[in-house]
Formats: C-alpha cells, structure tokens, sequence
C-alpha cells in the first residue's frame, strides 16, 4: 500500500512540475554523476543568487520525487499521508498561479536503479548538463548490471540536453571526457590535473597560528587566473567545484573574477569535508554525508596532507550499495590506510574489510579498532583520543557518522548548525 501510495504522489508531483516547466520555461542546469552533485549545485547557486531569480535543488534532493519537489519549490513530507496531499494542492495551485517563478533552476539528478534517468529525463529537458566524475566503483552500482550501466544511466541526462545546450564535464575524468567528445552539442571542460578552459591548479591547505583554517588554489581560464579560497574545509574537491561554477557561469557571459567574488564567503554544505574543533584541542574533518570508493580514497589522501597534527585518525564507516564489489573495495580502501593516517577506526560490519586491508597493507592490529556504530565509536574515542589529533570521519549515509561527530564535537550545542541530517525526522531514525 505504501509503494502505491507513493507511485501515485510521485505521478501527480511530476505531471505538475511538467506542467510548470512547460508553462513558465525556467533556463536548466542539470547536474549528474558519481560525486561531487551536491558541492557544484551549492556553489553555482552561490554564482548566480545575486544575478537572477534562481532555484536549487533542496539538500539532495534528485529522484524522480525530490527533483520534482525541486521544480515545485516543496518540502518533503517524509511518511506523513496528510502533508503529502496537501504538497499536491499546493502543486495544483502554482500551476495555476506559479506568481514570480525562478528564472534559472539548478537541479541534482541522481539514479539508484535503472531506468531512473529515463523517467527524469522524459520531461526534463537542460539548457546545462554538468558531468562530474564517473569512477570505475560508482555508488548504487549494486543495483545495476555493472558499472559501466550505471555510467550508462546517467549519460542519459546528456543525451536529453537542448539541441543548442551545453556540457560542462570533468575533463580529468576519462569516461566523461569520452561522453563530451561523443556529444553533438558544445562541451567545456573543467580540471585540476590536465589543462582545461578552467584549470585550477597549485591547491593547497591553508594554516593560521599553526592551525588548518581552509583550502586555496587557482583558477585559470585563458590567460586569467585568481586565487580563490575556501574557509572552514579542505579537499581538492573544492577545486573541482569552483572550476565548474566558473565553466558554467561562462555559459552565461559571467568571467571567472565575478565567480571568485561570488563564492569568496561560500561555505560547503555540512559534512563535506567540514573542519569541525573537537574535544581535548582535536580537529575533526567531518565527512559523514556520505561515502563511496572514489571519495574515500580522495578523503583519506586530503588527511595525509596535513601538516602538524600529533595522529591522523581514519574513521571509516561502510560503503553502502556496492553489491558484488563491497568486499574488494573495502579491502581496496583500507590498504591505502596506513599510507594516510596512523590510526583505523571502523563502524560498521562491511567496514572490517577496510580493517583487513589495512592490515594486508602493513598496518599493525594495535592501530585499528572496530565497532558496531557510530554512537558507540564516539563515546569510546572520547577517551582515546589526544590533543593534537586530527580525525577523518566517513561513511555512508546510513551509518550516520554524523552521531559520531556530536559525541567528539567541542561545541555539541551547534550540531543543529554545522552537522548533516539534523531535521527531526532524521534524528529520530
């Protein structure tokens, strides 16, 4: 009854998000890919918020029901029958009288199973398509044939792309370069380790009093470059997302000095990447949205960056929805372990595998400790941890690490602020 209830609310959500893209013809940037969906909406909307009336996706939101929530500028209303008719009627009544509707949506659109692209896409038509990266494990893969049918799924996107749209893909990325090549319309690409239209290079993280405070690099298109930086995060992911907001912003005559201005007070969502202080003088590299082979593996390289720290803690919780690849590439993840941090952490009962090979790979037993979830591990580390330490916390959404932040955060009364998935309805999960 609950899957019906839900087939026939996502039906109606999206005929009436059809109906008003169909009417007041909002300009779309469509955004796909295996990582970095949300950290590139944010800051794109950072872009353009202050040049026109501009809607992004809310969170995550990129099924076939939170992107139509997305057009329709409504709320999720979780498992309340009552809240989601009342989403209908409100739907309904913007079709009919949308007032002052966006003129720009920046939409995630996300696939868990197949065919997911091909029901978005069947009345999602972009101005933009952004490619991010496509790596050889890519999550939901468990659900899909392989991974190449997961990138296959999310081509999708690119295939529905106006005649006289463009694509936006990351050329470091070799399955998304393929795709740009094979494309009829205009592509520009995006870097950080081959030369791109916008290339950000020299990226490093930046210190104040001895202290990790952010993350800089610069951003190259032609023969202008500025310095951009990123308060409160580290990760040459960022570096990513600033070379695509500048890549998309071309699209719309903006250069990359007025992109550099717009995002010099950007703050990334919570839990990506998110420099949190930590008890007894330690810092926590909050990571916990969510987790993946590819962002994993980037993650833990970012933790042996850091300068100065007494130990480098690798909190690492499962990788969900990786079918038949789970056992390998836990064990993958864990061997690169020792080479990152001094200390293994596990939640979790696929996050053993990081432990053996962590173990495979040199690390000694006494540097590893494994626990069943998140809320535990916090409370246990309270009293291991030392000042000095820095800690990387990672794992998929449903281990909930971010439980594991709260225990060990200095400041646990501004969770609400600075930690991922701190709405009621998640908290009482």
């Amino acid at each position: 009854m609950k899957n019906i209830f839900k087939r026939i609310v996502v039906s109606i959500l999206t005929f009436e998000a059809k109906l008003l893209i169909k009417r007041m013809k909002p300009q779309i940037i469509a955004i796909t890919g295996s990582v970095g969906k949300t950290s590139i909406k944010d800051a794109v909307y950072d872009v353009f918020k202050n040049r026109m009336h501009v809607r992004k996706s809310d969170k995550s939101f990129n099924s076939e029901l939170g992107v139509p929530l997305s057009v329709l500028g409504l709320p999720t209303a979780w498992s309340n029958p009552l809240m989601w008719l009342r989403n209908i009627i409100d739907g309904a009544m913007l079709v009919v009288h949308p007032g002052k509707y966006p003129e720009l949506l920046i939409l995630e659109m996300g696939v868990d199973r197949p065919g997911d692209m091909d029901k978005l896409t069947a009345w999602i038509k972009p101005d933009v398509v952004v490619l991010t990266r496509l790596p050889d494990v890519p999550v939901h893969v468990e659900f899909f044939d392989s991974p190449e049918a997961v990138i296959r799924e999310k081509e999708k996107l690119v295939h529905a792309l106006k005649p006289e749209g463009v694509l936006i893909f990351n050329q470091d990325d070799p399955r998304a370069a393929q795709i740009a090549a094979e494309t009829r319309q205009q592509s520009i690409g995006y870097s950080r380790y081959s030369l791109s239209p916008f290339t950000a290079s020299a990226d490093r993280i930046v210190y104040e009093n001895g202290n990790v405070i952010g993350f800089e690099f610069m951003l190259t298109h032609v023969d202008r470059a500025v310095l951009c930086r990123v308060q409160g995060t580290v990760g040459v992911q960022h570096a990513y997302n600033h070379a695509a907001a500048a890549a998309i912003a071309s699209v719309f005559q903006i250069d990359i000095d007025a992109v550099a201005e717009a995002l010099r007070g950007h703050v990334p969502p919570p839990g990506r990447m998110r420099l949190i202080p930590g008890l007894k003088d330690t810092l926590i590299i909050d990571d916990t949205y969510n987790s993946s082979p590819a962002a994993s593996e980037q993650s833990l390289k970012t933790l042996g960056e850091i300068k100065g720290v007494k130990r480098r803690i690798a909190v690492l919780g499962d990788m969900m929805e990786l079918g038949q690849f789970s056992t390998r590439e836990h064990e993958r993840i864990g061997a690169l372990v020792p080479r990152f941090a001094d200390k293994l952490v596990t939640i979790g009962v696929r996050a053993r595998g990081f432990s053996a090979g962590a173990l495979g790979a040199g690390m000694d037993e006494k540097h590893m400790l494994e626990f069943p979830d998140a809320l535990t591990a916090g409370r246990e580390l309270q009293t291991l941890i030392k000042a000095g330490d820095v800690l990387l916390v990672k794992g998929s959404q449903s281990i909930r690490g971010e439980r594991f932040v709260e225990e060990l955060m200095a400041e646990p009364e501004k969770a609400e602020e600075l930690l991922v998935r701190q709405d009621p309805v998640w908290k009482r999960k």
